[in-house]
């Protein structure tokens, strides 16, 4: 079949896993880029790395460069005309992917890498030790292109509640999609500690996943002295580990450039779809926590636009920060848990670097259609609180033409629940989702609780009694009514 000379294709993809054993052989996350580069370089048949009209970076957190983009450049002896950072969220790398199909297959780029990385436990180490890093940064006066939608996904309310992290919102999720499935605790702690112990195996044979210890389901949910409970029902070992030093990158390029640099048509990789899609901004507005309509309506419009079905989708890798992510997923693109349902292992074992987990998925990925001629996959990235969502269809046959979507108005349509202010929220309410989050003892601390009230609103109610936190710990309490006093507490 004869590709078109704009089509957009993924030619290389390179990983980089570095165990330092301490500060003196840590890298900086640029160091670990170019290396991950230079590997998608051997990856696509080069002799080195390629001349390129922009290099992209996923936005990092474990040191400011300024333009990450602009020193990983300078490291590798590139002058791009362009260099650019994506704004934050576990979505980026699809999203930068999506981006770039686009402006290649619009003329705009012939070839570009796309680059992300993060050295988040020596980045730890050092301010354990009290050692300021020498790590490079550019210039004060050099700014990135940024690319990506920058959505607030904090309501004021929600920060006032000390309501800020994934760890205290996702077991929220969890507790809801228990509830709604009509499960007992234990089931559901089965359920989703079979589901993570398969992706520890999964991990486990990976050689570019951070941890490669296959970990039965018993490990995964019990507590230990090495697998405390963070936010209930969840432990350690279901939470996403961004403890670690990682790098990703991609080439992609027109097919014209890519046949110009004699890259092996074996190698090559075709984006068929893409979307990029957000439910409402804020967690308080959401209708509930047991449904994603903006996955199914973003999943949905990506397959659609690929001319597939989910059933006729080989290969997937789902966003995995936490297991009530993958089954979030799952349930809203018409997936069966019992699936492989990740390439990698997921975030808590081969790795979570922040917003770049997804570049090294879909690397994986890459490898994976290249030994399944005539394959799809679909890969779903997510940020926030299960927000900013992009997916993307990839295939070893060239599509028509690149086809992507944002299929934000259809979602902004959808009903929402309105805030009741505290003041205004004194009184009788129901449960509806809730975690206890643990000390660093393991012991419960801190109860968090979205509740109903009885107009419909929701409002949010907060313990620090240790009784009841740990009261809570025990049995089901989706569905009891509760009091929330003038202060916004929970009391029974």
């Amino acid at each position: 079949m004869p590709v078109d000379a704009r089509t957009p294709v993924l030619i290389g993809a390179g990983q980089f896993v570095h165990h330092a054993t301490g500060l003196d052989d840590a890298l900086d996350p640029a160091t670990l880029m170019c290396e991950a580069i230079r590997r998608a370089a051997t990856d696509a048949g080069l002799g080195g790395v390629p001349i390129v009209d922009s290099i992209r970076v996923v936005s990092l957190l474990s040191w400011r460069y300024g333009d990450p983009a602009l020193v990983v450049a300078q490291q590798l002896g590139l002058s791009p005309r362009e260099t650019a950072a994506t704004t934050m969220g576990g979505n980026s790398p699809q999203s930068l992917v999506n981006e770039t199909a686009l402006a290649i297959q619009r003329g705009e780029l012939d070839i570009a890498i796309l680059a992300g990385g993060e050295a988040w436990q020596s980045r730890g180490r050092s301010r354990k030790a009290g050692v300021e890093l020498t790590w490079p940064k550019a210039p004060p006066d050099a700014f990135p292109r940024v690319l990506g939608e920058d959505l607030e996904m904090n309501h004021p309310a929600e920060r006032e509640r000390g309501l800020l992290m994934p760890i205290q919102i996702y077991p929220m999720f969890e507790t809801a999609i228990r509830a709604a499935a009509g499960r007992t605790v234990a089931e559901q702690q089965l359920l989703a500690s079979d589901l993570w112990s398969r992706f520890s195996e999964v991990a486990a044979q990976n050689p570019a996943a951070w941890s490669r210890t296959a970990r039965t389901a018993e490990d995964i949910r019990t507590p230990s002295a090495t697998n405390r409970m963070i936010g209930f029902p969840y432990t350690k070992y279901m939470n996403s580990n961004n403890n670690v030093d990682m790098a990703a990158a991609l080439i992609m390029c027109s097919a014209a450039k890519a046949k110009s640099l004699g890259i092996a048509r074996d190698r090559w990789i075709f984006p068929h779809s893409g979307t990029d899609c957000h439910e409402h901004n804020y967690i308080s507005n959401r209708w509930s926590f047991d449904q994603t309509p903006a996955i199914a309506i973003g999943g949905r419009d990506v397959l659609r636009l690929a001319g597939l079905t989910i059933d006729e989708v080989e290969v997937v890798d789902l966003y995995s920060c936490f297991p009530s992510a993958v089954q979030l997923g799952a349930q809203s693109l018409g997936l069966a848990l019992d699936r492989q349902l990740t390439r990698t292992g997921g975030l808590s074992f081969a790795g979570g670097p922040w917003n770049n987990y997804v570049m090294h998925a879909i690397a994986t990925v890459m490898h994976d259609l290249r030994k399944r001629p005539g394959a799809h996959a679909l890969v779903w990235a997510n940020g926030g609180y299960a927000t900013k969502h992009s997916f993307g269809v990839y295939g070893t046959n060239p599509p028509s033409s690149f086809q992507h979507s944002r299929p934000q108005a259809e979602i902004d349509a959808l009903p929402r629940r309105e805030l009741a202010d505290v003041a205004d929220a004194t009184g009788s309410a129901t449960i509806e989702a809730y975690t206890v989050m643990h000390n660093r003892d393991g012991e419960p601390e801190t109860a968090f609780a979205a509740c109903l009230l009885a107009d419909g609103r929701r409002a949010w109610g907060t313990s620090a009694d240790a009784q009841l936190a740990a009261a809570m710990c025990d049995g089901e309490w989706v569905g009891r009514a509760t009091q929330l006093t003038d202060e916004g507490h929970l009391a029974f």
